[in-house]
């Protein structure tokens, strides 16, 4: 008998888990609360519940050849950091390659996932959908979660005493869409991280002054590296692992802080990481340190 798979969430991970299934000969079956594939990548102008959203500005941060599936290269016409909506067009280009859509059920939440009462020997799941109001179950042999990790907001308020008789707008990365609505306004992005970067960098070009609060700084890297190569096919060679993999920790942590600030001194702009040591992935943003030095954003500590 076929086995049958539950897959949540058709994004990229939920595509490729329906091509997977279809190619080991298996039956499945995804659900995806929102009108169309794409997850993360389909951008709305609205936030939609309990699905990750995005702002419109939204660039890859890894190159094209770092980003896609490995039997299904973008298009050759595609730039090498994808924009959001060509990210969402490719997806749709693979769906229909592998002729996917036919798993998917649109416009259906996933209310429940439970083990079967005879689960210690059938290994069955039982799962509840609604659909336009109606609820459904089925039983599946197993359940692929493909939801993603970005969903649900975490805005510590009580980490901000006064926030709640501030007078002016607050709120969290994941309802921001388009920096129009800080024109000719003092903004405070707090957090320093891809999100926090783009916001500081788009808000400064319409705002009156922009403030980027950071706890503990970042690594801050340009899409553009060595000799014009997106920065990902440079700094993620077999050989670049190999050598932070052998040389004593010391030494790796020297030579990173070498190469991320041949492009500009990361101490003299306020935002060197306090833990050098810590190889935490980098910010990439293009434009940061001009904004910086042009006095279009002021990097401030930890609120």
């Amino acid at each position: 008998m076929v086995k049958r798979v539950a897959i949540v969430g058709a994004g990229v991970s939920g595509l490729a888990s329906i091509k997977c299934c279809l190619e080991e000969g298996l039956e499945p079956t995804c659900f995806e609360r929102s009108s169309d594939l794409g997850g993360l990548w389909r951008f709305t102008e609205h936030v939609e519940e309990g699905r990750a959203s995005l702002y419109k500005s939204v660039v890859s941060n890894s190159s094209r050849e770092m980003s896609c599936y490995p039997d299904f290269p973008f298009p050759e016409d595609y730039p090498n950091f994808v924009p959001n909506s060509l990210f969402l067009e490719y997806l749709k280009l693979y769906s229909t390659q592998f002729n996917l859509q036919r798993c998917i059920y649109f416009n259906t939440k996933v209310c429940s996932i439970t083990k079967r009462p005879d689960f210690a020997v059938s290994g069955q799941w039982e799962v509840v959908t609604v659909t336009n109001g109606k609820q459904n179950s089925a039983i599946f042999d197993a359940v692929m979660v493909c939801t993603g990790f970005l969903t649900n907001p975490h805005l510590p308020l009580d980490s901000f005493p006064g926030i709640l008789t501030f007078k002016g707008e607050y709120f969290h990365s994941r309802q921001y869409k388009h920096p129009d609505i800080f024109k000719d306004k003092r903004v405070l992005v707090v957090g320093m991280g891809n999100s926090g970067t783009d916001i500081a960098v788009e808000a400064s070009h319409l705002a009156k002054k922009v403030f980027l609060s950071t706890t503990g700084g970042a690594w801050v890297i340009s899409r553009v590296f060595d000799s014009g190569y997106p920065w990902d096919m440079i700094f993620m060679t077999r050989f670049q692992n190999m050598l932070r993999n052998l040389l004593p920790t010391p030494i790796v942590s020297w030579l990173i802080s070498k190469k991320m600030n041949s492009w500009f001194n990361h101490v003299n702009y306020g935002v060197a990481p306090e833990d050098r040591t810590q190889l935490r992935e980098p910010v990439l943003n293009d434009e940061l340190p001009g904004r910086i030095i042009t006095g279009k954003v002021f990097i401030k500590p930890s609120i």
